[in-house]
């Protein structure tokens, strides 16, 4: 789980699967607080897949929203943190499917700047980008299995 902080105020929430493929998008205003942002995505997460016990997130969601997601959505919250020691760029185990995932989300025009009005709007052009990404995809390997 991961944000990302747009233009115009707004911050998108999402969830996605080991591939990155994603599972639930939440767009908030950038006030929004990581933490308070990720409970209604966790809730949503949990109503859609309730088979999903195990999260990684980045630290922004430390601290009472990994108690809570284990009392109320039998969820683990693992975070996965930082290094003490900065020195220079490193990948970052997990945290590097989200941010590929926000990548590919950002190449598509409609997501790159925040042209909705409303978040549920931005929220659906998010989804169609996914969907375009998966539908290509699919298509790809289709094409590669065919006979010639």
């Amino acid at each position: 789980m991961s944000t990302q902080r747009g233009r115009l105020s707004r911050k998108r929430h999402v969830i996605v699967d080991t591939i990155g493929l994603l599972l639930v998008v939440l767009v908030t205003a950038a006030s929004v607080q990581d933490r308070d942002g990720a409970r209604p995505a966790l809730e949503f997460l949990h109503e859609l897949y309730e088979r999903i016990t195990l999260v990684w997130a980045d630290g922004g969601c430390a601290g009472k929203l990994v108690d809570w997601a284990r009392e109320k959505l039998q969820l683990t919250l693992e975070i996965v943190k930082r290094s003490d020691d900065p020195k220079g760029f490193v990948v970052l185990p997990r945290r590097w499917v989200v941010e590929r995932t926000l990548s590919w989300i950002s190449q598509h025009r409609r997501c790159v700047r925040d042209y909705e009005r409303l978040p549920e709007h931005h929220e659906a052009m998010v989804l169609w980008s996914m969907t375009i990404i998966m539908r290509r995809r699919l298509a790809g390997a289709h094409a590669r299995k065919a006979p010639k």
